[in-house]
């Protein structure tokens, strides 16, 4: 029992609870309720099974609300939406091959590597749809929750070069500047990173 909750998924969590991916927060709460009531000890004095399955839809229940109120607080960091004139897309976050956001650490608690994971999907879609400040306050509020998490470090750097080159495309030299070096510096031994920021450096020396 304790190896099945140590190794839940956000899939198994809305699996447990009989909901689809993505269900509100109403949802969930109605759905436990009434699986609870189901399976709760008091229900069941002599049923093992169901007393072990009342705490799987517990642990389910916690966790689901812990990555929601997350969520929903890294959304209210910044309501800024940016654009970019150009019609440049962001790249996307490159995980190194060893280190996948899949393959959670072992240090961290089951609700922090879940919180991680939110983080992380939250993140993609922000820098997809071109939000960079929203997404620069969720990684940087993501740094300072696991400050020495090189793939946070690495997310973080990456959001800030995707904002450079951002500002590049709009011509805010000094700006972009400014982000790209924050880059470097956040994560200096990526040297993919380094490319790509040598690149959009080319690019405003050509501006200028």
């Amino acid at each position: 029992m304790i190896s099945y909750i140590s190794s839940m998924t956000l899939a198994d969590c809305y699996r447990l609870l009989g909901l689809e991916f993505g269900a509100s927060t109403a949802e969930i709460k109605v759905s436990y309720r009434r699986l609870a009531r189901k399976y709760h000890p008091d229900v069941n004095p002599d049923n093992e099974e169901a007393q072990a399955k009342f705490v799987e839809l517990t642990e389910a229940y916690k966790l689901l609300l812990i990555i929601l109120n997350a969520s929903q607080a890294s959304d209210g960091l910044s309501q800024q939406q940016d654009t970019d004139a150009l019609g440049h897309q962001p790249p996307p976050i490159k995980v190194t091959k060893k280190e996948s956001p899949r393959e959670y650490h072992s240090e961290l608690s089951l609700s922090d590597r879940q919180l991680k994971w939110s983080s992380y999907k939250q993140l993609q879609q922000l820098l997809k749809s071109r939000k960079f400040a929203r997404a620069i306050a969720l990684v940087e509020g993501l740094a300072q929750r696991f400050p020495q998490d090189s793939e946070v470090r690495q997310w973080q750097a990456i959001s800030y070069s995707s904002w450079g080159r951002h500002l590049v495309n709009e011509k805010q030299l000094d700006k972009a500047r400014v982000y790209l070096k924050k880059a470097l510096r956040t994560d200096p031994h990526n040297r993919s990173l380094w490319t790509e920021v040598e690149r959009d450096f080319r690019r405003i020396e050509k501006m200028l």
